[in-house]
């Protein structure tokens, strides 16, 4: 039994009658991270969930990787949307090497490298800031929970010109209008400016964006929300390359974000 499983069987044995086991995960700062959109073959999205929560989320922590959150995509059936977050680009080399040489993902690539028709949907991304990120329990639940309810809103901002031009209006503009309507934004970055140091994993290395997250209990109150949003993020209209793309992200049962 590896490692992770192990911690996992103690955590649902410790666990008080009637409540969900949870198990200690990886904090720190994780300033830069990636926003992987993986497209699947039809029907392999809660194949490749499954396989995931079981032996990719303690694995890749065990390297200094974060899983920040899982997710089913709303409006795409095929589509699995996940946060991996690192401390810096050196660390990103070291974990993501370690993990893809070692022998659980050898063990298990094939299995999941079935379900994905496209894994090459990725942006690289650190915060604004270091204080702007997000904020996690240090917990997430244990396997064999239910999906929890709640909505995870991202807000994709395509930017003619350098994202660093639209993180000042961001901050001064967008994000005080937001707030004074009730909307707080978890998190918030843009694109990363080093090159990929694991070309291994493409990234999405041209993009230029600025993104940003958001909790809601439910789509009817994304729903209500949204025409604020829109008010608000009209003050980065003149710097759009094209409109903003929005993810409606249902949480998996194991996702630390929810």
């Amino acid at each position: 039994m590896n490692s992770g499983l192990v911690i996992l069987a103690a955590a649902a044995l410790a666990a008080p009658a009637g409540k969900p086991a949870a198990t200690t995960s990886l904090t720190g700062n994780f300033p830069l991270i990636e926003l992987r959109q993986y497209t699947l073959y039809d029907g392999e999205r809660d194949t490749l969930i499954n396989l995931f929560e079981r032996e990719f989320v303690e694995s890749q922590e065990a390297q200094g990787m974060k899983v920040i959150g899982t997710f089913r995509d709303l409006d795409r059936p095929n589509r699995f949307v996940w946060l991996r977050g690192f401390k810096d680009m050196d660390s990103r080399l070291s974990g993501l090497t370690a993990f893809y040489t070692g022998l659980l993902w050898l063990a298990h690539r094939d299995e999941a490298n079935a379900t994905i028709e496209d894994s090459d949907n990725v942006l690289l991304l650190h915060t604004l800031d270091r204080a702007d990120k997000f904020r996690l329990p240090g917990s997430r639940p244990s396997l064999g929970q239910r999906a929890p309810a709640g909505l995870i809103f991202a807000t994709i901002e395509y930017l003619k010109g350098s994202a660093a031009d639209a993180a000042p209006i961001f901050e001064t503009k967008v994000k005080p209008a937001l707030k004074k309507r009730g909307i707080r934004p978890l998190a918030s970055f843009v694109t990363e400016s080093a090159a990929n140091n694991f070309p291994r994993l493409p990234v999405r290395e041209k993009e230029q964006v600025l993104v940003w997250f958001a909790r809601f209990r439910n789509d009817a109150d994304r729903q209500s929300h949204q025409p604020a949003m829109d008010r608000a993020s009209a003050a980065l209209a003149s710097l759009r390359a094209k409109p903003p793309e929005h993810l409606r992200l249902a949480p998996t049962a194991r996702s630390e974000l929810r």
